[in-house]
């Protein structure tokens, strides 16, 4: 039987198609580049995926979320001529460190004190706060805290050079409450989204009742350099405190101290599940503001918050936003009945 003129046609395009097809298939084939690195475990890895950043193969900073959670810098302690109390604390900044943020990921992270985020700094109200900086960077850098003082020591326009460069700031710690700190210099972004930022816990004169206290900064990081982050924490490991739950004891208070550091997002939560808490809006307030179970945060917006556990369990902790949690910014704690 004869064929059309049309069915001819159709089928030499598919004959085409088809060694267009065959063309393209030894590229696609080509076995993939294996390209191998080292974690900061020592372990290697051999990877066909791509390295974000393929200077960055080992990592020089070791950080541990589970002891920066219940670590406080109370500093070196002495009386001054006045008899008031003043705590020395050294500071020293760095940008050339490389941290392992995530399995596989490395970031070149700005650090004080050789962490991100740097020591939570920790004083009582009208204590005098005296902190030798150094800027062993290779950029300018600054601290700032939130807070009173004068105007010399708010860390924007005494500029730190680098390679060694010095600066003393001395204030009285005030007001009361759970301030942050960070670099102030220009382009800001810059040195906000690689680390340089930590907390400042003040104390008031009359202290808060005992709990369990600990310090979660809420964290991101833009790997790809695009603005947009690519992963978030709550003290910058993405998804630890879901590996590892963080322990408390079931009817014992546990007081959270909160910041919200994530730098291109305009808002960040928190939201505790099987439970609510008692919030304390930057903390500079002895009387709570709510009683909720979620908060919505801008950047650099803190507080803290209280609450306990009726019953034991697992209970998870996370940004509302999905996207936040479901790339990191995700916990649980372990109530134990003891």
């Amino acid at each position: 039987m004869g064929v059309s003129r049309s069915t001819a046609m159709i089928v030499g395009m598919g004959m085409v198609a088809l060694i267009g097809v065959a063309l393209l298939v030894p590229s696609a084939m080509t076995e993939p580049e294996t390209r191998v690195f080292v974690t900061h475990t020592g372990a290697q890895v051999a990877t066909s995926g791509e390295i974000l950043d393929p200077l960055y193969t080992t990592s020089d900073v070791e950080f541990d979320p589970m002891e920066y959670l219940r670590e406080f810098n109370y500093g070196e302690v002495s009386t001054t001529e006045d008899g008031k109390t003043l705590r020395e604390f050294t500071i020293v900044a760095d940008d050339d460190r490389v941290m392992e943020i995530s399995p596989g990921v490395f970031y070149n992270v700005w650090t004080y004190n050789g962490t991100v985020p740097g020591p939570t700094i920790r004083a009582t109200e009208g204590d005098i706060v005296r902190i030798k900086f150094i800027n062993n960077g290779s950029k300018d850098h600054t601290m700032h805290f939130h807070g009173i003082h004068p105007a010399e020591m708010d860390g924007v326009f005494e500029i730190v050079g680098g390679g060694g460069g010095t600066f003393t700031y001395e204030f009285a710690a005030a007001p009361a409450g759970v301030h942050p700190y960070h670099c102030h210099i220009m382009p800001l972004e810059e040195h906000i989204i690689h680390g340089l930022y930590g907390a400042f816990i003040v104390d008031p004169v009359e202290p808060r009742p005992p709990a369990d206290e600990m310090v979660m900064m809420l964290n991101g990081f833009d790997t790809d350099f695009d603005s947009e982050n690519n992963f978030y924490a709550a003290n910058t490991v993405p998804f630890y405190y879901q590996h590892h739950p963080i322990e408390i004891e079931m009817g014992e208070l546990v007081r959270i101290y909160v910041l919200n550091m994530v730098e291109f997002d305009p808002i960040n939560n928190f939201h505790l599940h099987g439970n609510l808490y008692h919030y304390y809006p930057t903390g500079t307030d002895t009387v709570p503001s709510t009683y909720t179970d979620m908060i919505t945060l801008s950047q650099t917006e803190r507080g803290i918050m209280e609450f306990t556990y009726d019953y034991p369990g697992m209970y998870l902790f996370h940004a509302h936003k999905v996207e936040f949690s479901e790339k990191g910014w995700s916990g649980v704690f372990l109530v134990k009945d003891v």
